[in-house]
């Protein structure tokens, strides 16, 4: 995270920058993922520009955003790092495996990836049940990754418990809306990478998915068949 951090481009001029660790924990497990990933071509590797270059992307979509809503704080979103796929698929050399996934499905599998083992992290062992059954029960919400902060953050205090937990990434209700909205879809993200919950590519948060149970047979018990006895000699 150092290296990443002092090798790219972060100083930027008229508006404050705050980057959320997790922000950077996700975006070097991506890279680290790339590495272990049968789908890359080892040979080429996975070098330390692919996190570089993804965070001054993540940045640069923040603070495209910030201008956009004359926000005053440029707060980066795990949603800006998916907008930076371009910038991780670009690095990347693909196995035959990968190849016949796509580059972008390999791109969001990693970022999948990297969110929920950042997400476990901060959040293993946490009940999320109230924010999962806010969409279990018929609840959406939409995230753009170019949506205001001013816009967001009354949807989300609507998600019930879900502003509650931010405090595990150290943001409360004091924080600037911006962090607010960062850690609260922080969370959505993880949960969506557990599959707790859905996301479309439109970014629109819903219901996950259920399961089918496997419902196993009653043993029934099968009758044998009549052998005669052999007689006794």
């Amino acid at each position: 995270i150092e290296i990443t951090a002092q090798e790219a481009w972060t100083r930027r001029e008229g508006r404050q920058l705050s980057i959320p660790k997790y922000v950077y924990e996700v975006i070097e497990r991506v890279a680290f993922s790339a590495r272990e990933d049968k789908k890359i071509d080892k040979r080429s590797g996975v070098s330390q520009r692919l996190p570089i270059s993804c965070l001054e992307n993540v940045i640069s979509n923040a603070e495209r955003r910030a201008i956009h809503h004359k926000e005053s704080h440029v707060v980066p979103r795990i949603g800006d790092i998916y907008a930076a796929l371009p910038a991780i698929t670009g690095k990347l050399e693909l196995e035959y495996e990968g190849e016949m996934k796509g580059a972008d499905f390999v791109g969001r599998e990693l970022i999948r990836s990297a969110i929920a083992k950042t997400y476990d992290t901060y959040f293993k062992g946490t009940d999320t049940q109230q924010i999962v059954q806010w969409f279990d029960l018929g609840g959406e919400i939409q995230l753009a990754d170019t949506a205001a902060s001013t816009e967001a953050l009354p949807a989300l205090r609507g998600i019930q418990g879900l502003l509650d937990k931010t405090v595990k990434v150290g943001i409360g209700p004091k924080d600037t809306i911006e962090s607010q909205v960062s850690a609260a879809e922080f969370i959505l993200e993880g949960l969506h990478a557990h599959k707790r919950i859905g996301r479309n590519e439109e970014r629109l948060f819903t219901a996950g998915e259920k399961q089918p149970k496997h419902v196993e047979k009653p043993y029934e018990r099968e009758d044998t068949p009549y052998r005669p006895r052999r007689p006794f000699n």
